[in-house]
């Protein structure tokens, strides 16, 4: 139960916040991206299976590995795609913090 609050709560309330705290003139536009992000776990269906709850999918599904979090981090520094790397990167800690607690 704290897992899958902690994980769920990283993945919709810290994006919020960021659009609310460092977005605020347009943080509806910036949190709607973010949570966009969120169909890197479109790589979970070619897992099989397609959820397990005791695996990790950080360094696991292709869009969760160390190279696509390099990449992420670099969509951070141009200031036309920081919000999408944002966004990824707090879809990562969500999983990092949800494989942390398991």
């Amino acid at each position: 139960m704290i897992r899958t609050t902690w994980h769920y709560g990283i993945h919709f309330i810290l994006p919020l916040l960021v659009a609310l705290f460092i977005y605020p003139k347009q943080w509806k536009k910036v949190y709607i991206i973010m949570l966009a992000c969120m169909l890197i776990d479109l790589d979970h269906l070619i897992a099989s299976p397609i959820f397990d709850s005791n695996r990790c999918s950080i360094n696991f599904h292709p869009l969760h590995t160390y190279y696509a979090i390099v990449a992420y981090i670099i969509l951070i520094i141009p200031r036309r795609t920081r919000i999408i790397g944002l966004g990824l990167i707090i879809h990562i800690l969500a999983d990092y913090v949800d494989c942390w607690l398991m």
